[in-house]
This record gives C-alpha cells, sequence and structure tokens, in this order.
C-alpha cells in the first residue's frame, strides 16, 4: 500500500475527532455565527503565521540524502508566503480589528498544536511536519469550500471576507495531489512513522482548537 494510503487509514480515527467538533458539524446545518466565524479566523491567522517558518525549521534540519524533499519544501515556502495577511483581511472584511488581533494571543488549544509541530521537527524529524500539512489541507480541501458557502448564506458577508476559506477549498485540489505524489516518495520509516504520530496529534489538537470556539 502507497504510504499515502497508510496515512489516512493509520489517521482515520483521529480525523473523525476534528470532524465531529460542534464547530464543524453546526457550520454544515447552517448554524453559524459571526463571533464564531472571526474567533476561527483569529486562531488560523495564529497558527498560518507559524507555516513558512515551520517550513524552514524542517528544511533546516534535512540531510543530503533528503534534498528532494528540501526542494518540496522551498516550494512549499513559495505557495504559502503571506497567507496569513488573507486571514487579517478577511477578518477586516468581518467588521474585526485586524491589527489588534495581529498582536493578540492565541487560544492555548491553538498554541499547543504548533508548539507540538515545532517540537516534533527539532526532536523528531524534520518530515513530522507533513503530519500537520495532511490535517490542515486535507481537511481544507474536503470543507472549506463547503463552509464558505454555509457561512456567506447565513451571514450574508462579501466574499471577501472568504479569501482563506476559498483559496484552501475545492480548487486547491492540485496541491493535495502534489502532496500525497510527495508523501509516497518518503520511504524512510523513520520519517514516516513521524508523519503519521504527528499527524494523529494535530487531528486531535486542531479538533480541540474548534471546540474552543465560543457558541
Amino acid at each position: 500500500m502507497a504510504f499515502f494510503d497508510q496515512l489516512c487509514n493509520a489517521t482515520a480515527a483521529e480525523q473523525q475527532y476534528l470532524l465531529s467538533a460542534p464547530a464543524i458539524t453546526d457550520t454544515f446545518a447552517g448554524k453559524i455565527s459571526l463571533t464564531r466565524y472571526t474567533a476561527f479566523l483569529t486562531q488560523a491567522y495564529h497558527h498560518v503565521k507559524h507555516t513558512v517558518p515551520l517550513l524552514m525549521a524542517a528544511g533546516a534540519r534535512l540531510t543530503d540524502r533528503d534534498e528532494w524533499l528540501r526542494k518540496a519544501i522551498v516550494e512549499y515556502i513559495d505557495e504559502e508566503y503571506g497567507h496569513h495577511e488573507w486571514i487579517l483581511n478577511d477578518l477586516k472584511a468581518c467588521g474585526a480589528d485586524a491589527e489588534a488581533i495581529r498582536y493578540s494571543q492565541p487560544h492555548f488549544t491553538t498554541e499547543l498544536m504548533v508548539s507540538y509541530v515545532y517540537d516534533q521537527i527539532n526532536r523528531v524529524h524534520p518530515a513530522s511536519f507533513f503530519g500537520m500539512v495532511h490535517v490542515l489541507e486535507g481537511t481544507s480541501v474536503a470543507m472549506a469550500t463547503q463552509a464558505a458557502g454555509e457561512i456567506k448564506s447565513a451571514l450574508g458577508l462579501p466574499p471577501k471576507a472568504f479569501s482563506y476559506l476559498t483559496s484552501h477549498g475545492s480548487l486547491d485540489q492540485e496541491h493535495v495531489a502534489f502532496f500525497e505524489e510527495l508523501m509516497n516518495q518518503l520511504s524512510d520509516e523513520t520519517a514516516q512513522q513521524a508523519v503519521i504520530h504527528t499527524c494523529k496529534v494535530v487531528y486531535k489538537l486542531y479538533g480541540d482548537m474548534f471546540r474552543a470556539l465560543p457558541e
């Protein structure tokens, strides 16, 4: 079995923990408040702003044997740079004080998730980062476009309030295909286990972040 399929199978239970969070199930039932949406965007800002630093940390710890993976990390950095600013623009479109959010503190669930991935990169294996990628990108592609539609319908917000969700929605299928191909090239068992373990924990921590959002 290809490693990407192994990753999906090994983390299916943890994925269900995330998807069963009330903030997610309520959204697809058409129950969403502006307070909850802006709280979600606020936490998204606080973890997305670490995407490029996490990628840089992972790339710096790879060995020469993993140059092919470092090349992929460079591509990810190119693709991901500046996305946290998109989220602040979405927050402005929602009427929130984006500059206050920029300098605010994340919820501890968000902080734990980011800190955990830094630790895994530094202490276990730099490929651990891709466990987080699988959670965030895989979940986004599966849900983001539909969620944006439900939220827009419920709250009447303008399209410019959804750049983060729509950019990570169904139009991002090509990015997910790239990730699948990349994971299927990852043959080192230690790296594979690091990705699986990180993915399991991040599903739990990301699920806790959603569970911490206000009603």
